[in-house]
């Protein structure tokens, strides 16, 4: 039993629990071995040696096929802006429709890439890991199933990627589907006409849920492999956690009456406590003696719910 609810829930009039932002990294595992990659384009694309400008003209080719596609549908290619993203790019999600990508953002971002050494004079050429800050396109997408959500996507070998997703978004459409009215505030919930159905809904998430959506857009993204590709020599994204936020939210007076300003924990949105986990520093933001854990770069098949200890 929670601790602080145990204690004041004769004061609370309904609360939920939910996962609130979902990062998750990508990569495709066969390409972080230089000599598989060597293997692959020998294999399947019948090209050996692996030179710089093999690997130069692959970035070229889905900046330019991310560009003819976006000008095509009329989607905005934009510079990354210094405010913040999510509040920059909202106005773009308003008539979005389902699976409709409604912005792109490049921006220059810190990536492992994959890069070649040699001379084309000799012929030789041996490929190795590096990180490197390029341009990185994060694309913005209105998903059928989870709303609201973005991929940022590295044009250059081994493609890693990053999805972002959040839980609260999944639940408005889940409650749209079902016809139970809500009003949403941000990253929070401020009312719900049925809050059981509501943290029933939020417990019946699952790693196939995360898996299946990170797939699909990191597919459509990476046009570069073919099916048989992508099914023989296993060139697909895998997920892994690399931050997880967990939103516990109680009406925001009982958050007021207990807590001093100096002692009352940072809020996602009035009344829901964050708690955060992952990347380099890790914020609990619960009351004191009240911790949740969950690993850094967890697969996301063995997603679970965060524990008490």
């Amino acid at each position: 039993m929670n601790a602080f609810y145990d204690h004041h829930r004769d004061s609370i009039s309904w609360q939920y629990r939910c996962f609130d932002r979902i990062l998750l990294n990508g990569l495709i595992q066969p390409f972080q071995q230089p000599e598989r990659v060597v293997g692959f384009f020998d294999t399947y694309r019948q090209l050996y040696p692996v030179t710089r400008y093999t690997l130069r003209g692959i970035a070229d080719q889905f900046q330019q096929w991310i560009k003819g596609r976006c000008a095509k549908r009329n989607i905005p290619i934009l510079e990354a802006p210094k405010v913040r993203r999510d509040d920059f790019v909202g106005p773009y999600f308003k008539g979005a429709k389902p699976d409709q990508v409604v912005v792109v953002l490049k921006a220059r971002e810190p990536a492992r890439t994959m890069i070649a050494i040699g001379d084309k004079t000799v012929g030789r050429w041996h490929l190795e890991l590096s990180q490197r800050w390029v341009v990185q396109y994060n694309v913005y997408i209105n998903d059928s199933q989870w709303g609201r959500l973005f991929v940022r996507v590295c044009p250059y070998l081994p493609f890693s990627a990053r999805v972002c997703l959040n839980q609260h978004h999944w639940l408005a459409n889940r409650m749209r589907q079902e016809g139970i009215k809500f009003v949403q505030r941000a990253n929070a919930f401020l009312k719900c006409a049925a809050p059981k159905r509501l943290q029933e809904l939020a417990d019946s998430l699952t790693a196939h849920d995360l898996v299946s959506c990170g797939q699909k857009w990191l597919a459509r993204l990476t046009p570069f492999f073919t099916s048989r590709e992508r099914e023989q020599a296993g060139c697909q994204h895998r997920l892994f956690f690399s931050q997880v936020e967990y939103c516990d939210y109680v009406p925001g007076n009982v958050i007021q009456s207990v807590f001093s300003p100096a002692a009352r924990p940072r809020r996602c949105a009035k009344g829901s406590r964050l708690i955060r986990a992952g990347g380099r520093k890790t914020c609990w933001t619960e009351p004191p003696g009240t911790l949740w854990g969950l690993n850094r770069d967890a697969d996301c098949g063995a997603m679970k719910r965060p524990v008490k200890r």
